[in-house]
């Protein structure tokens, strides 16, 4: 039995509201106190949302940053899924990929963006490709663990059905390690929006990244660059409820964990 009590419908919406409100007053009364010229107010940041708007500027900037995040994201999950489960399905497979992997992997997205730029030029495709090797590790490395973590009692039964390889790696030890995979997913797709938003600020000229380095250099517009990052973080909140969502689904949820 859980121990901490569930909280209620409202309080899910209230305390978050609650929160967001006393930080936007702590902003406010900060900047009033300070008396700064250059860190600009909520009401600031307000009225460069509107003109944003009013200049069409603002909605093709943030479609740009989608676009090449579900690119690059959905290309590494093409690849990546795959590739995982056929790692976690053959262990001996793993023993020799694995070592590439592990020195690959913790190299930062933006690390490679000098590479990126030579191989595709400043463009999209740098960004995409970026992109793709920052979420393309952490869905393979959830893949293989989702799979080596299926209780041997799923392919034993699989088995005995008389399932081939194929069709237990398929009906089985997949929809099993779903939750996992998920996991991995959306831990993969957070980091391509964190790596979408350092591509636009080098390898491209438009998305959100851009319009805050732009913001920077064109005449020092802080209330436009404080609204990019605010924006930033609400779509990547967006983003991230969305997965939290998919996790919960009746179908996906099943996994092999065992509810007390």
């Amino acid at each position: 039995m859980n121990s901490l009590a569930e909280p209620r419908k409202w309080e899910k919406l209230f305390w978050p509201i609650l929160a967001s409100a006393l930080l936007l007053a702590l902003w406010h009364c900060s900047v009033v106190w300070t008396a700064t010229k250059i860190f600009p107010s909520p009401r600031d940041v307000e009225r460069g949302l509107a003109e944003l708007l009013r200049h069409h500027v603002l909605w093709n900037d943030i479609g740009d940053s989608l676009r090449r995040v579900s690119v690059g994201f959905g290309t590494a999950a093409l690849i990546g899924i795959p590739l995982g489960l056929v790692l976690g399905w053959y262990p001996a497979a793993n023993q020799v990929v694995n070592p590439v992997m592990q020195i690959l992997r913790p190299i930062s997205p933006i690390a490679w963006i000098p590479i990126a730029i030579i191989l595709f030029g400043v463009g999209d495709r740098a960004a995409m490709f970026l992109i793709f090797l920052g979420a393309f590790f952490p869905i393979v490395v959830a893949c293989i663990n989702g799979v080596s973590n299926v209780p041997s009692v799923f392919r034993r039964a699989g088995r005995n059905f008389g399932l081939t390889p194929v069709q237990l790696l398929a009906k089985v030890v997949f929809p099993a390690a779903l939750p996992q995979i998920l996991v991995g997913l959306r831990i993969a797709l957070g980091i391509a929006w964190l790596v979408v938003v350092a591509a636009e600020m080098i390898a491209v000229d438009s998305g959100l990244g851009y319009l805050v380095i732009d913001s920077r250099n064109s005449g020092k517009r802080y209330d436009l660059v404080v609204a990019a990052i605010l924006l930033i973080g609400v779509i990547g909140l967006l983003l991230d409820f969305g997965f939290r969502r998919l996790e919960k689904l009746r179908s996906v949820r099943w996994g092999f964990r065992n509810e007390s």
